[in-house]
């Protein structure tokens, strides 16, 4: 990974949408819902506080977490769609 974000953020790799449902029903590409489920990729070096101490992060590489539907910034990087989104943005850790 080419990127490296910065202070409490972090880049996310969405799961992929589902294609059928419980009942086997297809699901069409315009009716699909974003991922809300996703692998950390990269995490940054945490918050600085007022006092000035860094604020460590509670999520790390390789952990899979929930986050809300419009969470984040979308981005492209060689091929392959990110998000990258504030660690206060993630809704628990899998």
């Amino acid at each position: 990974m080419k990127v490296k974000p910065l202070a409490d953020r972090i880049v996310v790799k969405s799961f992929e949408a589902e294609e059928t449902t419980h009942g086997s029903i297809i699901i069409p590409d315009t009716a699909k819902e974003k991922p809300q489920k996703g692998k950390i990729v990269a995490v940054g070096p945490g918050k600085i506080s007022d006092s000035g101490s860094q604020i460590a992060m509670e999520v790390k590489v390789g952990d899979v977490v929930l986050y809300g539907k419009y969470s984040g910034t979308e981005v492209t990087i060689d091929g392959e769609e990110y998000l990258i989104m504030r660690e206060s943005d993630v809704l628990a850790v899998i």
